[in-house]
């Protein structure tokens, strides 16, 4: 199994989901796409992230992004869990469920570290652009539940930054100042961002958001 690594396409697939069988690329089309694996279906910090992702679902659907879970779990357990996470969070499963016994997906994405547990996906996360190339990764062992409004903010500022000559600083949220890529020369960042920028270094010159 290779690691996957930003920049490589993200593999295609055809799984069994609580929506029916899937083909990836084909589901995906043109949108941006989050595939997030959890570790067992009926455990408690699952049933929690899965809530909340299915609470987002309107912030993923209007930045034009498709999410997709996947574990190891049967399907027959998908659909025997969804009254567990609607009962628990208020959020009925709104997005499709992998069924992925057979590690294909697992094995396809490396989400099953065998020094973490040699039989369960750890909490993986991939975002996927609409060339179908990898944009992000992240890895949560099994004790930590996501910060899904975490993977919304880092989409925006890979949807901006995919788009504009700009990176985001730490802690950026949207519709704050950006950063003018280095790459610009200073009569190259005027012609681009009309708004004008501060020269902080000669390294750093921040800008507000091109978008807004």
């Amino acid at each position: 199994m290779a690691t996957l690594r930003l920049g490589d396409e993200a593999p295609d697939f055809t799984a069994p989901t609580t929506d029916g069988t899937i083909s990836f690329h084909e589901w995906k089309g043109d949108s941006w796409a989050v595939l997030f694996s959890h570790p067992k279906d009926f455990t408690p910090v699952c049933t929690t992230e899965l809530g909340r992702v299915a609470a987002l679902k309107p912030e993923f659907d209007k930045r034009n992004v498709k999410v997709i879970g996947v574990s190891v779990d049967p399907l027959e357990d998908h659909r025997a869990w969804v009254g567990d996470i609607a009962d628990v969070t208020g959020h009925a499963l709104n997005f499709p469920l992998i069924a992925d016994p057979d590690r294909q997906v697992a094995d396809l994405y490396d989400m099953i570290h065998p020094n973490a547990n040699d039989t369960l996906t750890v909490r993986s996360v991939f975002v996927v652009g609409p060339d179908n190339k990898v944009k992000l990764t992240l890895t949560y062992p099994a004790s930590t539940g996501r910060n899904f409004d975490e993977i919304l903010r880092i989409i925006d500022s890979l949807q901006l930054t995919a788009q504009y000559s700009v990176a985001t600083p730490a802690d950026w949220k949207d519709g704050e100042d950006v950063i003018v890529a280095v790459a610009l020369s200073d009569d190259e960042a005027r012609q681009r961002f009309p708004k004008g920028f501060e020269t902080r270094k000669p390294y750093l010159r921040v800008t507000p958001q091109p978008n807004r």
